[in-house]
């Protein structure tokens, strides 16, 4: 998401497009976008700027904010570098939609764009999931929406090495 740049949001179809260069695996990436996300999004578009990027880096315009900001944003906010990285934001999506029971296993796999690791179950499982993803999406947000006005939030027990 840190990457994400303006002319990939389609504000009207409600969809994030990553082009296949900056996907792992090569191949163009859709991302349904929740109320909430385009919301934030249209006010982050509000804000004056000269770049392309969501979120820009603070000292120049031509790329978007590092890996390493993130997670020095983590360490600042009290996260120690072996509970939480930006990249455990996906682990955590994951766990979360996968403990809900809600939600088909492949639909979650698409929408972390992960590809199918059987090559003949690949061939003939082509499909995106799209319909339960924009449902998955919507239920992600209303979910950190109940969380952020008085939701049951569940402490973490986080074990100290050392």
């Amino acid at each position: 998401m840190r990457q994400a740049k303006w002319n990939e949001i389609d504000f009207v179809d409600k969809v994030w497009r990553v082009p296949a260069e900056r996907m792992k695996m090569k191949q163009a990436h859709a991302v349904p976008l929740s109320r909430q996300v385009r919301y934030l999004w249209q006010e982050l578009r509000s804000l004056p700027r000269t770049n392309e990027c969501l979120f820009p880096a603070l000292y120049t315009t031509q790329r978007p904010i590092s890996d390493n900001t993130m997670n020095v944003a983590l360490r600042r906010l009290g996260f120690d570098h072996d509970e939480m990285t930006s990249h455990g934001f996906r682990a955590m999506v994951s766990t979360l939609v996968n403990k809900s029971g809600l939600w088909h296993p492949d639909a979650i796999e698409r929408a972390l764009a992960h590809g199918e690791r059987d090559r003949v179950r690949a061939a003939y499982h082509r499909g995106a999931h799209w319909e339960e993803r924009v449902r998955m999406a919507q239920w992600r947000s209303d979910y950190l929406d109940q969380l952020r006005v008085g939701g049951t939030i569940i402490e973490a027990k986080f074990n100290k090495r050392g």
